[in-house]
């Protein structure tokens, strides 16, 4: 019997853990990986402390200071339900169950997908969802980028660097991430953004060689020669695992501002809830709200 148990090992799930465990609770995490999508992530300027560090570095911070409390991580592992037994917890994963007093779920987002032919096809043959793990794969290459927020942004920064030319298709009329990463962006000369476009198909034989597009206003396909395609188009709450717990239209969980879900005992922190903004920094500081409710709740029951 643990005294909490965190679903999800991202600057959430890990600063719920650091904070429950310095309150000397026994904790477990249940997480398919380490970092979320901070791991993903390339140049992070806008984290208190750090006026530069990648993501990847960023997490090993994380990671470290995870390593110096007494917390039981479990990685490898995706939950698939809950089961509330009374004012105790039955949490099941794809290879064991735990049982908890309580539980923070901070579980993030996971990238959204096209939904377009060839996608499935291509996926990891030159089609990829992250430009921090795969960017290195395409020096020299012309790719494409698909998506106009933040994510594709930084995906743009990165292969700018590396790639022989980027072509960024944006399905609005105008880019929406931060203005200074626009600038940055459009500061280089091996950089194409294309408003207005939607990606029809992947296409190649047996590797990405090339997609096809359409401009509003144009019925006409239009296609690109590349070797790689960076899909950033958004995220999707990872909170599919069974349990009758409160979601807004997003999928989101429903939180208030102590945390709490509909199902007392249950906290939430992080991208996998309605909070307004998804930031790396933000998700640390709802992890230790959740944290101190969580032990407040095991305290008091």
């Amino acid at each position: 019997m643990h005294d909490v148990a965190i679903i999800g090992a991202g600057p959430a799930g890990i600063t719920a853990a650091v904070y429950a465990a310095r309150k000397r609770l026994d904790v477990v995490i249940i997480t398919k990986d380490i970092g979320g999508q901070t791991a993903w992530s390339g140049d992070i300027e806008n984290y208190t402390g750090y006026q530069f560090v990648s993501g990847p570095e960023l997490v090993g911070k994380f990671e470290d200071h995870l390593k110096n409390h007494n917390v039981k991580l479990t990685e490898g592992q995706e939950v698939l339900s809950i089961d509330v037994d009374g004012n105790v917890f039955n949490i099941y994963s794809d290879k064991s169950k735990y049982t908890a007093r309580s539980v923070i779920i901070a579980s993030g987002k996971r990238s959204k997908e096209l939904g377009v032919p060839g996608e499935k096809e291509f996926r990891n043959k030159g089609l990829t969802y992250c430009a921090t793990c795969d960017g290195p794969l395409f020096s020299g290459k012309d790719v494409a980028v698909i998506g106009g927020g933040n994510s594709a942004l930084d995906a743009g920064l990165q292969m700018v660097k590396i790639a022989r030319h980027v072509y960024l298709l944006n399905n609005s009329n105008d880019l929406t991430g931060d203005k200074i990463m626009q600038d940055r962006l459009k500061m280089n000369k091996n950089l194409t953004v294309v408003n207005d476009a939607s990606c029809g198909s992947i296409m190649g034989d047996k590797m990405v060689n090339g997609l096809t597009y359409k401009v509003i206003g144009d019925e006409n396909h239009k296609k690109i020669d590349v070797q790689g395609v960076f899909v950033e188009i958004g995220l999707i709450p990872n909170s599919g695992f069974k349990i009758d717990i409160q979601k807004n239209k997003n999928k989101e969980i429903v939180v208030d501002a102590y945390n709490r879900t509909n199902i007392k005992g249950i906290f939430a922190a992080g991208d996998v809830t309605n909070v307004p903004e998804k930031q790396i920094i933000i998700a640390a500081g709802e992890g230790a709200k959740a944290a101190i409710q969580a032990f407040k709740y095991v305290t008091l029951n």
